[in-house]
């Protein structure tokens, strides 16, 4: 008999239940301690699993208590949110992903993994996979951006990147896919609301990238806390137990997010806390998280006859294989048992301000104002980010401290020693207090460029942090349009750098700045790294992971939206477009400008025809016209020009990278199969149709600035025309 059955058949039920009970822990002056119990519960086995504790000790501490003074000794398993790092902090995961480089992806994740694993954690609730396409929503900031491929190369990175080679071993930690399934999708952009979307919205938008964590072993999932068309994803037995098990194969631990099965009551689907347990077992959910449903509500709930002792030993079953795959029975020491080298910490340091580069993408350079000439020996700095160490960590900053991440006014000290640098917030972040407006004002006069740092605060971005207004909080708009003033009597260069966890609707600032970055969140090496790039030490080569609008009005606003019946045309007024703006982004989704100028030329398919088992390359020239050596990302879209179910106008099929020196020349190379042409037919199966598909690739999605080739789908056999 195998240890995960010999201990179920030895386990008492208040043993069982605890196993399928998560509780958060803090960090009090006397050491951790357990929220609303006491360790008492882990000997006793009535706790399993915790969160929010970190530091070996401490970690270790509450390990011996449940390995060495429970009746069973089974070990505790450990998580947090290690969301984008640790303690060194890389760039917010929007950030991050508008960097288009899976390796990179893969090295944060697996940076963090083992910054937190020598931490003494053994789980991160992470990646967060939500596709969304509302920047209303605070936790856009969390996610892959808008587009479902790009989710699902984010997705198997940092399920890579976190789990290692093996994990078992001390440097790897389960990772915990989040939130499934369409919480990017509340209605009005508002957090915890309903979500009401199609079926095919939500099999060809946000299922894909959860589909791709499971292909790449994830080894925990987590439902989202909201309803998806009427019924609460903590209950959904249809999509977690019937699809996410039955038909994707997930054998892993499902977790319920923080006081989830609870609030099936307030949701209007469960009567009572034993009511809400039994419909959150039966569809699948493991490890009740916070809501204490399955310890006090499943006992009630046997009593009653509405569950049985064989469904709690099916989750108890995945929760300890889950421990014994993590080598927690037979090392539940091993993680935080070596520091971390000095070395180690410098190279993680070193990589947060490799990542935070070419996460920075740059919006606007007018005149070629950057990079900063190196004659400049006079600079202004200002605004309330501009030295902000604390906001620079972004949302979820896990365990990192408040202090130690490189501002703005510091990396540009240290990247222009030799200048003077004039620092002043002139406003704060949120407030309406104007008194500091002089002394910005004041540090204009005689530089030779200005760096103007705005945006978001920190919290302003992630869970419960929606907005309804995404234009610059509190006075900073007044700051901002006083230093255009200034800076327009003495012809300076007014360089602008926003810092936000969504896109920011300020069309205004983009027509009256001489450059512009979405900076986002960048982490512990934010200064730095935004340093290195406006002395031209490196070139930014980040695009943006999701569309831009120029009104509030335009959202969600995304470049894979269906084709209309009546197409704009400025010649009709009975055809799809606003009174009051265009229907253009202020951005489309890829955007982002470089050092260099691009060219791309000579589009080229390998084949003219392909069936669903053969691959096409697609290859196209770039030559960089400009004068400093840069980096092109290139885009690989497809659109299906007649098909049974009408089909997005571009659909993104992969993506890939050029670095080239001035006048330099290169071609890059795409690989496409014929089962990543296939679409959901009208049954909402996968459906290989043959026909005519239009092939399309460049710097983002303006169709304006795109190369197309077409290609034949043919099917040698009717068997060939419906395939998984």
């Amino acid at each position: 008999m195998s240890r995960v059955e010999s201990l179920i058949g030895r386990m008492t039920l208040p043993e069982k239940l605890g196993q399928l009970t998560m509780t958060a822990c803090g960090q009090a002056v006397t050491g951790p301690t357990i929220a609303g119990d006491s360790t008492a519960a882990i000997k006793s086995g009535a706790i399993g699993n915790l969160l929010n504790i970190v530091g070996a000790e401490n970690v270790h501490e509450m390990q011996r208590l449940a390995v060495k003074e429970s009746r069973l000794g089974i070990p505790l398993l450990i998580g947090y949110d290690v969301i984008h790092g640790h303690r060194i902090l890389f760039p917010i995961p929007l950030g991050e992903a508008a960097s288009f480089d899976p390796e990179a992806w893969e090295l944060t994740a697996r940076e963090s993994a083992k910054e937190a694993a020598a931490d003494g954690l053994a789980m991160t609730f992470s990646p967060m996979l939500d596709v969304a396409r509302d920047p209303r929503w605070g936790r856009s900031a969390e996610g892959p951006g808008e587009d479902p491929l790009v989710g699902a190369r984010i997705a198997e990175a940092k399920v890579r990147g976190y789990q290692g080679a093996l994990l078992s071993h001390a440097d790897s930690l389960a990772a915990c896919a989040k939130h499934y399934c369409a919480y990017g999708s509340v209605t009005a952009g508002r957090d915890y609301a309903p979500v009401d979307i199609s079926e095919r919205t939500l099999h060809e938008v946000h299922m894909v990238p959860f589909a791709a964590a499971i292909s790449a072993g994830v080894a925990a999932m987590m439902p989202a806390f909201t309803d998806l068309n009427g019924v609460p994803m903590t209950a959904n037995k249809a999509l977690l137990r019937d699809w996410l098990r039955g038909r994707l194969g997930f054998d892993g631990v499902i977790i319920s997010d923080y006081n989830a099965i609870a609030e099936l009551i307030r949701h209007g689907i469960a009567a009572d806390l034993p009511e809400a347990a039994v419909l959150a077992l039966k569809a699948g959910v493991d490890i009740d998280m916070m809501a204490d449903a399955y310890r006090h509500g499943l006992p009630v709930a046997l009593r009653r006859g509405t569950v049985s002792v064989a469904e709690i030993d099916e989750s108890v079953r995945r929760v300890l294989i889950l421990k014994e795959r993590l080598g927690l029975f037979d090392d539940p020491y091993g993680r935080g048992r070596t520091r971390e080298s000095a070395a180690a910490l410098t190279n993680r340091r070193q990589v947060a301000r490799s990542i935070a580069t070419r996460s920075i993408v740059m919006l606007k350079n007018a005149g070629d104002t950057l990079p900063l000439a190196g004659s400049v020996r006079r600079v202004a700095v200002l605004g309330p980010l501009a030295d902000a160490s604390a906001e620079m960590r972004g949302v979820w900053w896990g365990a990192a401290a408040p202090e130690g991440h490189v501002t703005v006014l510091a990396g540009l000290r240290a990247a222009l020693p030799h200048a003077e640098i004039l620092h002043a917030e002139g406003v704060g972040i949120e407030t309406a207090d104007l008194s500091g407006l002089p002394t910005a004002l004041a540090h204009c006069t005689g530089a030779d460029a200005i760096i103007l740092c705005v945006g978001e605060a920190a919290a302003m971005s992630g869970e419960a942090s929606s907005r309804a207004h995404l234009g610059l909080p509190g006075s900073q708009r007044r700051l901002a349009e006083a230093v255009f003033e200034q800076a327009q009597r003495t012809s300076t260069p007014v360089i602008v750098i926003i810092f936000s966890g969504r896109p920011l609707v300020v069309p205004w600032l983009m027509e009256r700045a001489g450059a512009v970055f979405a900076a986002w969140f960048l982490g512990s090496e934010a200064g730095n790294a935004l340093a290195d790039v406006l002395t031209g030490r490196h070139s930014p080569s980040g695009r943006t992971p999701v569309t831009w609008p120029r009104a509030l009005g335009q959202v969600p606003i995304f470049f894979s939206e269906r084709p209309s019946g009546r197409p704009f045309d400025s010649n009709d007024r009975f055809t799809s477009k606003y009174l009051d703006v265009a229907n253009e982004p202020l951005f489309p989704f890829g955007f982002g400008l470089t050092y260099g100028r691009f060219e791309l030329s000579n589009l080229r398919l390998s084949s003219g025809a392909i069936g669903i088992d053969d691959a096409l390359t697609v290859q196209v020239d770039v030559t960089n016209r400009g004068a400093r050596e840069a980096q092109e990302t290139v885009f690989l879209f497809a659109h299906d020009k007649l098909a049974s179910v009408s089909r997005p106008k571009l659909e993104l099929k992969g993506f890939g990278k050029i670095s080239l020196p001035p006048g330099g020349m290169g071609t890059v190379t795409l690989s496409l199969r014929g089962a990543d042409l296939r679409f959901l037919g009208l049954d909402l199966e996968p459906l290989f149709e043959p026909g005519e598909v239009e092939i399309l690739v460049g710097p983002c999605a303006d169709r304006a600035q795109l190369l197309a080739a077409s290609i034949q789908l043919v099917a040698s056999c009717p068997c060939e025309l419906k395939a998984l």
